[in-house]
Parts: structure tokens; C-alpha cells; sequence
């Protein structure tokens, strides 16, 4: 079906047998990239979104919760975490956030897509902010190629992806997750876009990723969240590391009230960083190759 009819935008192939529907108000932009499909609409209730290939990657009404989280859950679960890589992420929202730990000294943000910064720049100033604070850098490039050229180099990895399909079908194999562990300084951790624990397709996707980082990493965990513009209102993130020392239910930084209002953070708290980590028991005994 076509993803816009009678005025509603409906993402319905990552959701089988159900879908998800926007009212758009006005189509921004539309166009096809060297890589993908690009929308940009405005819709009634949820402000601007960013489709890519018929997928919502954010809205301007929720995105603060998948950024906010994808960030500071790795970030605070390290002990110094000076250098990053945001893979993915060219709409700037993780770069915007991860900035604010006090311990970061540089990010790098490799997207393959030039097209989707340029659009994120002119309709989603709001995200795209995070590529004028001065310790980002953006890279616009293939992000397996950028970590081949930089061996130990990063405290921290976020994979920033939308679904395993086009070209970020190759940021959920187990070739990429041996590349990110080599541009890893020792003991750093990686966290990486997981799917929906409601959707049968996404559970076998964290299967097969949490299989693959068995056979690399020592701790692997799962944590999820509640997002509404995603399907079935959840988004996980599957993080690990080979440091023995990190708890990732327990943030090792804690933000406090103060410094939470100062950035502005409207979902992430050390309370919500602990809580996420407790997921329902059917995906606990789907996902054996968990460890902590």
C-alpha cells in the first residue's frame, strides 16, 4: 500500500499485521537518495518526522527519549568515557546529547548518507544542532571503513540505525560487530539499536546480535524503552563490553537534578537508567545469550 493516503502516513512492513499512522498536515520534502528513500512531513500531533525508506526514523514530539537513552545509557555506564562514535545518526540527536557528559571529549559521527544531514540541518534544526557544538566531528563515509582506520580508538561506540534493511542491513552482522570491537579502546562498550521486544521479526534480530557479541564481548545486556512513534510503542538497545568491572544497571555517573535542567534532559535519570534494565521475563527466556 502506499504510505500515504487520504492525508495519513502509515509505516506497516516493520510491524506485520498492524501499522502505525500519522496525520500529515504537509509533505516538507521528498526525494531519493543514493541510498534511500527521504520524507520529511509535517504531521498533526507529532510536529516534523524523518522517514527513511517508508520507516520513521524521529518525530519532534518524542525523539528526546530514543536519544537521550541510546546516549547516556553507555555513556554513563562507563567510567571515562572521553572518545565516541556515533555511527549512524545523521540527524544529529545522539551527537546533541552525548555532548553533555561532563567526560567527553570528542565525538565522531560517521553517516553514509550526506543527504540525510543536509535535510536534517534545513528541517530539524532542533537535532541537527548537535553537529555545531565543537567536539563533533562529522564524517561522511562508510562506517566498517572508518573503524578499519581506527583501531582502539573509542571509549564508546552507539550504533544509531533504523531497521536492518538497505544500507543498514550491514550494521546488524557479526562482521560489524568484530569491526566495532576492534576500534574499541579495552574495556569500552557498544550500544547498538535492537528493535521492538513485542515484534516476532525484531526478537530474532536481538537473537542473532546477542549471539554474534556472545562470541566477542563477555557481558551483554538488553535494555528497552517506551517511544510512541515507534512500533508498538518500545525501542531496545543491546549493549556489551568486555570490562568486568561495569554494572551496567548501576551508572557509574549519576546526573544530578540540577545538571539534568541544565541540559534540558526530558526522559534520561540514573532512576530510569537502572529501570530500564529490567526487561519481562518472555524476552529474558527468548534471548539466552544474555549475561547480566
Amino acid at each position: 500500500m502506499d504510505s500515504i493516503q487520504q492525508g495519513w502516513f502509515t509505516e506497516s512492513d516493520t510491524w506485520p499485521g498492524a501499522g502505525l499512522s500519522l496525520q500529515v498536515e504537509k509533505v516538507l520534502h521528498k526525494e531519493k537518495s543514493p541510498y534511500q528513500d527521504i520524507m520529511v512531513l509535517q504531521t498533526k500531533s507529532f510536529g516534523k518526522a524523518l522517514i527513511l525508506d517508508k520507516i520513521i526514523q524521529c518525530t519532534e514530539f518524542d525523539e528526546f527519549s530514543y536519544q537521550e537513552m541510546i546516549s547516556f545509557l553507555p555513556l554513563c555506564s562507563h567510567p571515562n568515557p572521553e572518545r565516541v562514535l556515533v555511527v549512524g545518526g545523521g540527524d544529529g540527536g545522539v551527537a546533541r546529547e552525548a555532548v553533555k557528559h561532563p567526560s567527553v571529549i570528542s565525538i565522531d559521527v560517521v553517516e553514509i548518507d550526506e543527504r540525510v544531514v543536509k535535510l536534517a540541518e534545513e528541517y530539524l534544526p532542533f537535532m541537527a544542532c548537535g553537529f555545531k557544538n565543537e567536539k563533533v566531528t562529522l564524517h561522511i563515509e562508510d562506517g566498517f571503513e572508518f573503524m578499519k582506520k581506527n583501531a582502539q580508538q573509542f571509549d564508546v561506540i552507539i550504533t544509531d540505525s533504523s531497521d536492518p534493511v538497505g544500507p543498514n542491513a550491514s550494521l546488524f552482522q557479526k562482521s560489524y560487530i568484530e569491526s566495532m570491537k576492534q576500534s574499541l579502546k579495552p574495556g569500552g562498550i557498544i550500544c547498538s539499536q535492537a528493535g521492538s521486544i513485542w515484534i516476532k521479526e525484531d526478537q530474532n534480530t536481538m537473537i542473532g546480535l546477542s549471539k554474534d557479541c556472545s562470541a566477542v564481548f563477555d557481558k551483554i545486556t538488553l535494555a528497552t524503552i517506551s517511544i510512541p512513534s515507534y512500533p508498538t510503542g518500545n525501542i531496545s538497545f543491546l549493549m556489551a563490553t568486555n570490562n568486568d568491572k561495569v554494572n551496567f544497571k548501576m551508572p557509574v555517573f549519576k546526573f544530578t537534578t540540577e545538571e539534568m535542567d541544565k541540559h534540558e534532559l526530558k526522559f534520561y535519570s540514573p532512576e530510569l537508567h537502572c529501570a530500564s534494565f529490567s526487561i519481562p521475563r518472555f524476552i529474558q527466556k527468548t534471548l539466552p545469550y544474555l549475561t547480566c
